[in-house]
């Protein structure tokens, strides 16, 4: 199939951040009274914004997440990042072939903030190829599962949703990259994350990032 651009979440698929991000939210939740693992945060909040879940926090922990406890774990959440962060096995390989298959149309639509996502693809040395196509679903009228910041990514590219290749991690990315009309292939590097992500409409699964380049390096 030909398309005529390739749009990335970041997180999870790019760089490894969720074991990051979920540890200082985890331990941010444990001390506001809600303890869990660090399994159950990332099955809870992974491919979601916090602020969006804001009512949910509230109710596990019977505290109103207010704008300073946001600034706190966001805080505290670049802070994480930028002593342990690093690129997803293989991304750089795949975004380089990316860049190749669809002569520079591609870019990068996240659910979260774009102050995170340029920090992250700048320290991980990715952000050269998206940058001025960093999209961020805080500056949508709806961030994921909503179609918005992928319908956003091809109209700057100049192209409709249906012309793209999405590549996502999560159902609820996946759910957003189906509605903006394009194909979505999914990184699932757990057999047990397979049946979510098919049920949300990824058409195609694969393991690693390098199977991603040798699917895109094809002519």
């Amino acid at each position: 199939m030909k398309f005529e651009a390739i749009l990335f979440d970041c997180d999870g698929v790019l760089v490894d951040s969720e074991p990051i991000v979920n540890g200082v939210l985890r331990d941010m939740l444990e001390e506001a009274g809600w303890a869990m693992t660090l399994a159950e945060c990332m099955a809870t909040f992974v491919g979601k914004a916090v602020r969006d879940e804001r009512a949910l926090i509230a109710a596990r922990t019977g505290r109103p997440v207010t704008d300073d406890w946001m600034a706190a774990f966001y805080a505290r959440r670049n802070q994480a990042l930028r002593e342990g962060l690093a690129a997803i096995d293989g991304a750089h390989e795949a975004v380089a072939a990316a860049h190749a298959r669809v002569g520079g149309r591609i870019a990068c639509a996240s659910g979260a903030d774009r102050f995170k996502v340029e920090m992250q693809l700048a320290q991980v040395g990715l952000l050269p190829y998206f940058d001025g196509r960093v999209f961020s679903g805080h500056e949508m009228p709806r961030s994921k599962p909503a179609p918005d910041v992928y319908l956003a990514a091809a109209a700057h590219i100049g192209v409709g949703g249906a012309e793209c290749l999405v590549i996502e991690d999560t159902p609820t990315g996946v759910t957003a990259g189906v509605a903006a009309g394009a194909t979505v292939w999914a990184l699932c590097p757990t057999p047990a994350l397979a049946p979510g992500l098919r049920a949300a409409g990824a058409k195609r699964l694969f393991g690693h990032m390098d199977e991603l380049t040798a699917l895109l390096s094809v002519a």
